[in-house]
């Protein structure tokens, strides 16, 4: 029994694939658009996040502890809002850079801080 192996890349037309149908040829402009949006309802998400942690500290009384989360939610949603709004401007472009290790380590630092401060103020 003897098996066929190809260069590892594309189909057998010499293409590269595209699709979840594995033919055709691929829409640069696709994939970067994808991920704007993703950025987008990510931010919407965090927005939402920062409003909801607001309300939440001041509707349970101004304690020092609730005010202080609610700044550092604040500060955390404007650290994401700044990397996102740098992804989605450089995803303008039909080949856009991969995002920077240092952006990515800021949105995940954001993400986690969202969540400890969502805890810090239910105490």
């Amino acid at each position: 029994m003897t098996a066929v192996q190809g260069d590892g890349g594309g189909d057998e037309s010499g293409g590269q694939g595209g699709g979840r149908d594995g033919g055709g040829e691929r829409d640069p402009g696709l994939q970067p658009e994808r991920t704007r949006l993703a950025w987008r309802r990510t931010t919407l998400s965090a927005t939402v996040v920062a409003l909801l942690a607001g309300r939440q500290a001041l509707h349970s009384g101004a304690t020092p502890a609730g005010l202080v989360a609610a700044a550092l939610s604040a500060a955390a949603w404007l650290g994401f809002l700044a990397v996102a709004h740098r992804r989605v401007q450089r995803l303008g472009v039909a080949r856009p850079e991969p995002l920077a290790p240092r952006g990515a380590l800021t949105a995940a630092l954001c993400t986690v801080a969202f969540a400890v401060f969502a805890v810090a103020m239910l105490f």
